[in-house]
């Protein structure tokens, strides 16, 4: 498997292009910005782009989605409880300083339960609303891999005090369905170093007691 990831935009969030080395089909998670940058990386790997997935729909997250979409063709998956979050993107962009991306049209909302597959390679969708009502992650059950969007970070979790999100169903989404996955499970999270569930388990001061 190819898995390249890379900060992009003024957030820094984690971009990932994951494509399989036999079929060359490939997925991007959350091109938030610098589009420039992805299509380097699948032109260096010789990579097809069939499916974007948006974890959530804050700006750092899809705001180079549509751009993506163009240029490959590829539809655009994200969840449909995120609806009304794609519609503020405009005062999401001004929140930060950024520039509107304009409308983004989701092509296939992902539910929990759903598989996204990409030559031999498939993943799993987990529903963990919390940081946003639509929050998913994606889990490589193969390699072992999960991207966690902004629900769980090194050492920390996905802030609640934006519109959508919850502390309450952040919690719950964390340990009722990422907690229980295997310790050696590698979280590669929106933002910030990559963790195990192990580690977060033992030493994440917002999960532990």
């Amino acid at each position: 498997m190819i898995h390249e990831i890379f900060p992009v935009g003024p957030l820094q969030c984690n971009c990932s292009v994951i494509g399989d080395e036999t079929t060359h089909e490939a997925i991007v998670i959350d091109p938030g910005d610098e589009v420039e940058v992805v299509v380097a990386i699948l032109e260096k790997h010789q990579l097809r782009v069939t499916q974007i997935v948006v974890t959530h729909a804050h700006i750092d997250h899809v705001g180079g989605a549509m751009k993506l979409k163009a240029l490959t063709g590829a539809p655009l998956l994200l969840n449909e409880n995120d609806d009304q979050l794609l519609k503020l993107l405009d005062v999401q962009a001004s929140w930060l300083g950024m520039k509107d991306p304009g409308k983004v049209v989701v092509d296939e909302s992902l539910a929990d339960g759903d598989s996204v597959k990409f030559g031999t390679i498939e993943g799993s969708v987990i529903h963990t609303p919390g940081h946003t009502q639509g929050s998913i992650c994606l889990l490589l059950k193969s390699e072992k891999t999960l991207i966690a969007g902004d629900t769980l970070f090194q050492g920390s979790i996905g802030r609640t005090d934006l519109p959508g999100g919850s502390y309450e169903k952040i919690m719950k989404s964390i340990h009722g369905k990422l907690l229980v996955l295997p310790g050696e499970t590698i979280v590669i999270p929106g933002h910030g170093p990559s963790t195990t569930i192990e580690e977060e388990r033992e030493r994440n001061p917002f999960l532990r007691g």
